[in-house]
């Protein structure tokens, strides 16, 4: 993770966006002393809810992860 005060950001923003853009974190510093005050993080989209048809407002479904499963879970080889 890199760390950058607020004056570098401000000067290297687009460079910021673009390790942002890759996958990285970056913590953003402030004052003399350079405490951490925010952090920018890739977007991680959520995602949307499951209707449970009848069973909609009577149970509830979590899902974990994207939802893909193998052949053999599918089975229960």
């Amino acid at each position: 993770m890199k760390s950058y005060t607020v004056g570098e950001l401000k000067a290297r923003f687009s460079d910021v966006l673009s390790l942002v853009k890759d996958g990285e974190s970056v913590e953003v510093l402030y004052g003399r002393a350079k405490k951490p005050v925010a952090m920018f993080m890739p977007y991680k989209p959520k995602l949307p809810k499951r209707k449970l048809g009848i069973l909609d407002g009577k149970a509830t479904f979590k899902e974990k992860g994207d939802g893909k499963i193998t052949l053999e879970e599918f089975l229960g080889i």
